[in-house]
């Protein structure tokens, strides 16, 4: 049940917005193996003048951010690395453009519909 935002500089993506979407999806199912159906990600644009990337980068730099339960494998973070650089790459964001930062967060962290995430049946295993 990760949540995740991406954000970058207004303009590039056009009408892209749900294909976009979907290509993160795809990479979250692969890395790290969540369902299908369990999404939850934003896209956020600044004007140019409010986003400043690293000296370097191109007009498509990329922050992901990903707020995670804790207990993701190294693998499993590499699998998901790869498999953003992978998706991404069909928008013209390069591996030099994309920074992914993985927030681990203890399920006891996650209010889900009034309760505690560790209180409630996940339907499917963090652990990968």
């Amino acid at each position: 049940m990760p949540s995740t935002r991406l954000e970058t500089r207004a303009g590039w993506i056009g009408d892209r917005h749900e294909q976009l979407i979907a290509a993160v999806q795809r990479a979250l199912v692969e890395g790290i193996r969540i369902p299908e159906q369990d999404r939850d990600i934003r896209i956020l644009e600044y004007p140019a003048h409010a986003f400043a990337p690293p000296n370097g980068k191109g007009a498509n730099y990329t922050i992901v951010e990903i707020s995670l339960f804790t207990g993701r494998s190294v693998d499993a973070k590499r699998r998901l690395y790869a498999a953003l650089v992978n998706e991404l790459g069909a928008y013209g964001i390069t591996p030099s453009d994309l920074k992914v930062v993985l927030h681990d967060v203890p399920r006891e962290n996650w209010g889900l519909g009034g309760k505690a995430a560790v209180d409630i049946e996940l339907g499917f295993k963090v652990e990968v």
